[in-house]
């Protein structure tokens, strides 16, 4: 339980702290969004790293998502996603329909704006471990309620 509380911590105040700098004049805000993903795609290659390393290899493109889905989320963030859905020609949607992460600022819509902020850097997460595994992807997320949210994975053929 202290574990996920730091974690969330930690997140707010990467995300925090990368806005207040952007606003005193440091940087531009689509600068952050793009500095809180690479922060994301680094630890999520780190992470599969490790969580794959006693683990056999993937038969395919669908088994990896089931892992990330599965395994990973749930050592991330205490709980699989809620549903996994794919087009089978190379696009997944993964939903989460009480995500960590946006749960502490759904209070109201007021704050619907400010949810790609707190997705940023998980995009980046399930960027860098699908990289990790072999897959290139580009990773989106939205909101249309919170705390739910939607994470589109496109898997770009190499």
């Amino acid at each position: 339980m202290a574990d996920e509380a730091i974690f969330l911590l930690l997140h707010n105040e990467m995300v925090a702290g990368l806005y207040r700098a952007a606003e005193q004049g440091e940087g531009e805000n689509g600068r952050c969004t793009t500095k809180l993903e690479s922060m994301g795609f680094r630890v999520g290659q780190g992470l599969i790293e490790r969580f794959t390393k006693d683990t056999a290899r993937f038969k395919d493109e669908l088994d990896i998502m089931k892992f990330i889905c599965k395994d990973f989320w749930t050592t991330v963030f205490k709980k699989q996603i809620d549903n996994l859905r794919t087009n089978h020609q190379g696009i997944y949607v993964l939903q989460d329909n009480k995500f960590r992460l946006l749960t502490q600022i759904s209070a109201g819509k007021q704050y619907l704006e400010h949810a790609p902020k707190y997705l940023a850097f998980t995009c980046g997460l399930i960027r860098g471990g699908l990289s990790n595994l072999g897959i290139k992807s580009i990773v989106t997320a939205e909101v249309s309620s919170m705390p739910a949210c939607k994470f589109q994975v496109m898997i770009q053929k190499m």
